[in-house]
């Protein structure tokens, strides 16, 4: 039996220490996120995840979404699942106040999107694409565009989607074929959009898409697009709904998991053309949009974290309750399978890389806390850099390791697991969209290496991994066994590390398809090593540094759990970050070989 979402405890301590959310709580704006009110809010989202929308995810799998008269329809209690969302105001958790949201802090906020997305990922990526909606339009609408559309968005009550893939351009978006045809102060869209998760539903009144297309007469390329707000409904002045705008639903894709999810070919303008108006200035479409993208990338590594959460779950539950064997330290035949070393070595890698994306997940939620509401202006702009430098590091390294865990999940079920009756199956299947959405991971990849790191000499790089360095000195110089060993295996990775980063930066001077050619293994090795890093800070509050008592940052710690921290910690660091030397070797020795072989070799 699974409980559809983290233990409150885990969550409550990946707060208080990768977050440093006591620290958040302080923020101006954030007074109402007292212990008592975040308490309630995991509690009570708890409570939701695994009563309501959890039970629903294996009927999503075998139900999946339908397309039927041009009318998508989700599979039973999905509507009602969000209806009940709607009401309990869960849409608005982080949203501004002065946007009608509740203003709590972006940690807290991850943690509940955690337990939504480990309940029922299908169901959960149509209020994630809510908020990123909200976000452009917050950022870059127009007054009117903001009160006719937020206040139905934050609620929940209209959906929001990002229309960007066409047919024949995949990611290069700047290939793009839709076009806009100015009429007055609005535009008609005419063109085909792919991949649109939740396109259409039939939960929500109206759908309010983000499209990118080219104004007639603009440049060609990314230069020349922008970005139009088209609604499924078109809104009146009094924000009454009024006619049906221009577009459909044309067909749902086939896919290998989240069947539950719908996503659409969407039509827009086989008539006279779908209305919409622009969102920020012409031509600027891309940088709009990527105010939806930074969150969609963010929230989407935080599926591989929830989604890895759930698999780890029912692989626990499973290899405590299926006898098989003899244990071979005590010769007891027919004992559960978590008896056997090498499941407690699958079960302790999934533990140990769920607990590591957590940590990364709530600590990059908290440096967008700081980010927006520090008083320090400097303290803001370095919150704001770590963002930009690690946005790329959690999507890619939470969903590529997201998988891995959920495969491994398959194998501690052994041949049971490739039956689909037991849903281990169905994690791995969900799971492995995720490194695909929002631009591959080999798009996050060189992302990093490019935009985070050529581009400033690695300057942010190298402070952030300075920064880590405190905490593997503290470590290393513990004298504590685990702890000593955790910190100098974690000076091991963050000197790869620092290595690594200088021969991306020079490579990127002299030769670009070269260092683009290690972008992959920097990213993992940047990755490991910043979880490693974070799994460490875990490991020194579990130990009482900086507090009294095994507890450490918080006294209601029980000793038990806090030493299962320090164990799972020291996991991590001798079987993730001893692969630091072997990265970097494939950073610095592996780029030629991938540019090798001539093409017709292939």
């Amino acid at each position: 039996m699974t409980d559809y979402a983290a233990p409150l405890d885990e969550i409550r301590f990946a707060l208080r220490t990768a977050a440093g959310f006591d620290e958040v709580a302080k923020l101006p704006g954030y007074e109402e996120a007292t212990p008592d009110i975040v308490d309630h809010v995991l509690a009570e989202a708890g409570k939701f995840a695994a009563e309501v929308v959890g039970p629903l995810n294996r009927v999503g799998d075998t139900e999946g979404s339908r397309l039927e008269n041009g009318v998508v329809r989700t599979p039973a209690g999905f509507k009602d699942a969000y209806r009940q969302f709607v009401e309990g105001g869960w849409n608005s958790v982080a949203i501004p106040a002065e946007h009608g949201g509740q203003g709590l802090p972006m940690a807290l906020n991850a943690a509940v999107v955690e337990m939504w997305d480990a309940a029922n990922t299908a169901w959960a990526l149509c209020p994630m694409l809510t908020v990123g909606a909200i976000e452009a339009i917050s950022a870059h609408g127009t007054e009117a565009q903001k009160r006719l559309y937020l206040p139905k968005l934050v609620t929940g009550e209209w959906s929001g989607t990002m229309n960007l893939t066409e047919p024949h351009a995949g990611s290069d978006v700047g290939a793009l074929r839709s076009r806009a045809v100015r009429e007055g102060d609005q535009f008609r869209i005419f063109g085909q959009k792919i991949f649109i998760t939740y396109g259409d539903q039939d939960y929500t009144d109206n759908v309010v898409h983000l499209v990118l297309a080219r104004i007639e007469g603009a440049p060609q390329g990314v230069k020349g697009i922008s970005l139009f707000l088209v609604p499924k409904v078109l809104v009146n002045a009094d924000g009454s709904l009024g006619r049906r705008n221009d577009l459909r639903p044309v067909s749902l894709e086939h896919k290998l998991g989240i069947h539950a999810s719908p996503t659409c070919v969407m039509a827009f303008g086989e008539n006279e053309g779908a209305l919409g108006t622009l969102i920020g200035r012409e031509n600027d479409g891309m940088a709009c949009m990527f105010t939806m993208m930074n969150n969609a990338r963010f929230n989407v590594g935080m599926l591989g974290l929830s989604t890895a959460e759930r698999a780890w779950q029912q692989a626990r539950a499973y290899a405590k309750e299926r006898v098989q064997g003899r244990d071979i330290a005590t010769g007891e035949n027919n004992v559960a399978i978590i008896r056997h070393p090498d499941v407690r070595r699958m079960l302790l890698s999934m533990k140990a890389s769920t607990e590591a994306m957590r940590a990364m997940a709530y600590y990059l939620a908290s440096r967008l806390d700081h980010a927006r509401r520090n008083p320090d202006a400097a303290a803001r702009q370095r919150a704001q850099a770590t963002v930009d430098l690690l946005t790329p590091v959690m999507k890619a390294w939470c969903t590529d390791t997201g998988c891995e865990v959920a495969h491994t999940g398959v194998q501690v079920h052994g041949g049971m697991g490739f039956i689909e009756e037991t849903g281990a199956a169905q994690h791995m299947r969900d799971a492995r969209i995720h490194p695909i959405y929002e631009g591959t991971n080999g798009i996050q990849a060189n992302d990093l290496m490019g935009r985070k790191v050529q581009r400033d000499g690695g300057a942010s790089a190298k402070a952030f991994i300075a920064e880590m360095g405190i905490a593997a000195g503290q470590l290393a110089g513990s004298g504590d066994g685990d702890l000593g060993a955790i910190g100098r295996k974690l000076g091991e990775g963050l000197d790869c590390l620092a290595k690594a980063t200088d021969w991306i930066v020079e490579a990127g001077k002299r030769d670009a398809a070269r260092s683009a050619a290690s972008a992959v293994p920097y990213l993992a090795l940047f990755g490991n090593v910043a979880a490693g890093w974070l799994m460490g800070r875990e490991a020194l509050a579990a130990k009482g540094a900086g507090g009294a008592g095994p507890g450490g940052l918080d006294p209601r710690i029980a000793p038990q759990f806090a030493a299962a921290k320090i164990k799972t910690a020291r996991f991590f660091a001798d079987h993730v970050l001893v692969r630091s030397a072997g990265l970097l070797a494939t950073v610095a020795d592996g780029a030629d070989a991938v540019m090798a072989l001539a093409e017709a070799d292939f």
